[in-house]
């Protein structure tokens, strides 16, 4: 008994260890593993239950100290017979699990894919998470889905000078950051395994705020948005906000390529740093606009006014985006070629342009 219960821990000992090299193929082993734990653990119960009668009968005097001992000595050969039979059942069932793990030991590849699966990671391109769980193979990570957002440096620039950000001539504030886009997109591979090339499709929300330079803020008067004085009181805070749905279709190009090799085929290798150029369009409808002021006055600290625009914003957007990115930090540059405003303003500065950081990408 003592030997059979050293051998069982041994192997389980043996399963474990093997286990934490070898997860995906130690399957057939953790199941054994448990079966013989199940009738070890079954008979055991059975057994203790019958020596606790032949102490109770002990204690009551019905039994001698010398027919106590004989049997419990009884019992303890009985379930060891039957622990040894019960084992023994299963045994081509072992023996077929120490084959199968043998065999994934001793010819299967190392899954290298295994490892680092599920990543957190936080550096200079903000927070990147990969949820890779589901992923079996190279040719898996080709093929993802994505949730990344964006804080966004938005400007105005005229049709002549399109590419004038942060232009002193505006009459908007200019800011570093005024704006964010969300976006969730789907990436795939263009060509064979090997290819560098992807194409990227998906649904972002776009969020742009703008500010009116001091003193001055957004008005709509005679079905024209326009730039005036503030003479309400003493104007703490102004802007006004766009908000769009757009869709993004993209192709990224990966500029140092690196490659595995997975059962004699060889993959781009998606998981490794990469120096990136991403070059693409977007087509946007311009879900609402409003105009913000928070003032004081004499009578009150703290006034705010929410005002939707009804006149001078389009409806529809347009325009083309690059970008550049090394592992988990992206940056680029994305141009309206529609204007934001339309004839119905006495504003100068139409075109939106934008630069954006990645802050965080969620992988699936």
């Amino acid at each position: 008994m003592k030997t059979k219960i050293a051998l069982m821990t041994a192997l389980m000992s043996f399963s474990y260890a093997f286990s934490q090299e070898n997860p995906p193929v130690n399957n057939s082993m953790t199941d054994y593993s448990r079966k013989i734990d199940s009738i070890v653990i079954s008979e055991k119960i059975k057994m203790n239950k019958e020596l606790d009668d032949i102490d109770k009968d002990f204690k009551k005097n019905k039994i001698g100290a010398d027919e106590k001992q004989r049997l419990k000595a009884d019992i303890a050969s009985k379930y060891e017979q039957s622990i040894n039979e019960k084992i023994d059942a299963r045994k081509i069932e072992f023996e077929e699990a120490t084959r199968e793990m043998v065999k994934d030991a001793v010819l299967k590849p190392i899954d290298s894919l295994a490892k680092d699966k599920n990543q957190i990671v936080v550096g200079l391109g903000g927070l990147k998470i990969r949820m890779d769980e589901d992923k079996k193979n190279p040719a898996d990570y080709l093929r993802t889905w994505e949730y990344a957002v964006s804080i966004v440096g938005t400007s105005y620039t005229t049709k002549d000078k399109p590419f004038a950000f942060l232009n002193s001539s505006s009459e908007f504030k200019n800011t570093i950051f005024n704006s964010a886009v969300y976006v969730a997109r789907y990436e795939n591979q263009l060509g064979g395994y090997r290819s560098p090339v992807f194409y990227r499709i998906g649904l972002g929300y776009r969020w742009d705020q703008s500010k009116a330079k001091y003193g001055k803020t957004f008005t709509q008067e005679n079905k024209t948005l326009d730039i005036k004085d503030f003479t309400k009181g003493n104007l703490k805070d102004t802007h006004i906000n766009n908000h769009y749905l757009f869709i993004p279709v993209d192709l990224r190009f990966v500029l140092n390529p690196k490659y595995v090799d997975y059962n004699g085929t060889k993959y781009l290798d998606n998981k490794a740093s990469q120096f990136t150029v991403v070059a693409g369009v977007y087509g946007g409808v311009r879900v609402s606009s409003n105009i913000y002021n928070r003032y004081s006055n004499d009578y009150s600290r703290r006034i705010v006014e929410r005002e939707s625009i009804n006149h001078g914003v389009n409806d529809l957007i347009f325009g083309a985006k690059l970008g550049i990115g090394y592992a988990g930090f992206n940056i680029y540059v994305q141009k309206d070629f529609t204007p934001a405003f339309n004839n119905n303003t006495t504003l100068s500065h139409k075109y939106g342009l934008q630069i954006g950081l990645e802050i965080m990408n969620v992988n699936f």
